[in-house]
């Protein structure tokens, strides 16, 4: 078994990923390899002035997370490492534009 830390694959070189949407489909955050596991670490950090409201599309629409982000206060972790496969897919979207990034990696297992 070997484990390798990658960057989330809507990452550009490994830097934080703004939310420019404020609906479903979200912002593309990681696309999960197809046979191996991926464990997914994600942070999110709220530039605006008031608490946003952050949604997570874990592999699927229905599968959604809902959380809330406070303003400047740093990094919160939203995602503590949840495993997907199957080429299943992260987005995320919140309820303003362009006010949310979201940053982490992954821990891939193969």
């Amino acid at each position: 078994m070997a484990i390798s830390k990658l960057k989330l694959s809507g990452s550009t070189d490994g830097k934080g990923i703004l939310l420019p949407t404020v609906a479903t489909p979200g912002t593309l955050i990681h696309t999960a390899h197809a046979t191996s596991l991926d464990e997914i670490w994600i942070y999110a950090a709220n530039f605006d002035s008031v608490d946003r409201e952050l949604t997570i599309e874990f592999g699927e629409a229905a599968q959604n997370i809902i959380v809330g982000v406070p303003n400047q206060e740093g990094l919160i972790q939203v995602i503590p490492g949840f495993i997907l496969t199957n080429s299943l897919i992260v987005r995320a979207y919140a309820d303003v534009t362009n006010k949310v990034y979201i940053f982490g990696w992954v821990h891939r297992v193969s």
